[in-house]
């Protein structure tokens, strides 16, 4: 399932060790297991959330101070784009409006002026916004990649019991027919 997803392209070439190695990058930065996966999501969505510049760049930022899968958090922040932006920073908007109890500004036009003019009204419920969906969705996104993980491994659990108990119980009547 959610598991083997992630674990499916996990080998990697001798040129990729070799350049773990010449930079010391620590492993962890790499690893495809439940706790660095599930932190990359919520570090990558709650970048990817914030409208700024460069925010693979504070992806990069938080390694020191939390571990997780670097090139899947990085993977995460392209979520926001060009083209997904617009919608996103508007949901963003109307859900900060919603949250101050605002009535927000009657039509936007994408123009610089327009944004110009109208920065004031948009800056604060933008940015409330946007830490709504940083870190409550972010969390509820990762507590969910925790749960279908751990449902993962259990199913796959049960999977290999059930093929384990088949294999048994056709070796034994396998046996009963010599």
């Amino acid at each position: 399932m959610i598991r083997k997803v992630f674990k499916k392209g996990k080998k990697r070439s001798g040129k990729i060790d070799a350049f773990i190695e010449k930079y010391h990058i620590p492993r962890e930065y790499l690893s495809i297991n439940r706790k660095s996966v599930s932190m990359a999501v919520l570090v990558g969505l709650f970048w990817g959330f914030i409208p700024m510049p460069m925010q693979m760049l504070a992806v990069l930022a938080t390694t020191p101070f939390v571990r997780f899968n670097v090139p899947i958090a990085i993977s995460m922040v392209w979520l926001s784009n060009p083209i997904t932006m617009p919608p996103m920073y508007y949901m963003e908007y109307l859900t900060g409006n919603f949250i101050l109890g605002r009535e927000g500004v009657g039509t936007v036009e994408m123009t610089v002026d327009w944004f110009k003019q109208n920065l004031g009204d948009i800056f604060v419920p933008l940015y409330v916004g946007t830490a709504f969906y940083s870190i409550v969705v972010s969390s509820l996104v990762y507590v969910l990649i925790n749960r279908l993980w751990v449902h993962s491994v259990k199913e796959e659990k049960r999977e290999k019991e059930k093929l384990r108990r088949d294999r048994i119980a056709k070796h034994k009547k396998h046996k009963g027919h010599n």
